[in-house]
């Protein structure tokens, strides 16, 4: 069974685009279920962290695609998509 820990040294792909969104830096568990319900990739901080962050990008377990050895592939289509939502931190 894989640890948080595995997950977090993967990096985030998305397919529609190529584009890195980074590291995993929490997952969201459903406590009732145990199973987990979204992924969340902290946000870019900005320059060197004086000034905050990005919001964080919270990816919904159903749309992850495959997890690779190195790499979790997800699909995020666009900041409006109301699948894959961002959140404030």
């Amino acid at each position: 069974m894989p640890r948080i820990s595995d997950f977090q040294t993967k990096e985030v792909v998305n397919v529609e685009n190529g584009k890195r969104l980074g590291h995993i830096g929490d997952l969201d568990v459903n406590l009732s279920s145990g199973k987990i319900d979204n992924l969340i990739i902290p946000g870019a901080g900005k320059i060197m962290g004086f000034f905050g962050k990005d919001e964080d990008i919270v990816v919904p377990w159903s749309n992850i695609v495959r997890i690779g050895a190195d790499v979790i592939l997800v699909r995020f289509y666009s900041d409006h998509d109301s699948t894959i939502k961002r959140e404030d931190s």
